[in-house]
């Protein structure tokens, strides 16, 4: 192939993506954006936040406060947290008092076992794909091997069941701790999953 030809491939190919205006650029366009956030953009954000997990959507909606003020939250909540020796006003200095949605984006800085405080918000993995994220409510350190002890604002107690104890996060499944929240930014993820799946389970009939 010729430097010519080589060249005219070059200004086809960057008008079909950037100035043609069919479906199938479209379509190209798309897929570039994804395999350019999935493979550069994410990879890069990572190694620069010290996580794998730099950007997350919140799936659920363990910690939202349902629009309350803080005082009426408060007042539904505070027997779990009086057991936990947290007062209305350590709780009101904690990160995201106000919590968040399902829908939100939430942006993470990876963090050491030590540097966990009361209160920070954890993204961690546990016995499902989807890592949870929710509120420190206790530390323990036992030889320099740190537990976390975890709850869902909205939730009206720890999850302990047969793929989750909250009671016992260890330090290894911590992937970073939420500085950050865009609100409902991560409703696209959210969307592009459901719309996946819906495809593969009309795929399988």
């Amino acid at each position: 192939m010729g430097k010519n030809n080589f060249i005219n491939i070059l200004k086809k190919t960057w008008h079909f993506i950037w100035e043609e205006d069919s479906a199938l650029s479209w379509i190209v366009n798309i897929i570039l954006a994804i395999v350019l956030i999935k493979f550069v953009v994410y990879p890069g954000l990572g190694l620069a936040f010290g996580t794998g997990y730099p950007i997350v959507a919140v799936v659920s909606d363990s910690m939202e406060h349902s629009g309350m003020p803080f005082d009426s939250w408060w007042a539904v909540q505070h027997g779990f947290y009086d057991s936990k020796n947290i007062s209305r006003q350590e709780f009101k200095s904690m990160p995201f008092q106000n919590g968040f949605n399902k829908g939100d984006l939430m942006v993470l800085f990876g963090t050491k076992p030590e540097k966990v405080r009361m209160g920070d918000v954890l993204v961690f993995m546990a016995g499902k794909p989807d890592p949870i994220i929710h509120r420190v409510v206790n530390i323990k350190n036992e030889n320099d091997a740190y537990t976390f002890e975890t709850k869902g604002d909205k939730n009206q107690a720890q999850i302990v069941t047969s793929w989750l104890d909250e009671t016992n996060i260890r330090q290894n499944a911590v992937v970073g701790k939420a500085v950050l929240r865009i609100p409902y930014l991560g409703w696209v993820k959210i969307a592009a999953v459901d719309m996946v799946v819906s495809v593969i389970n009309l795929i399988r009939g």
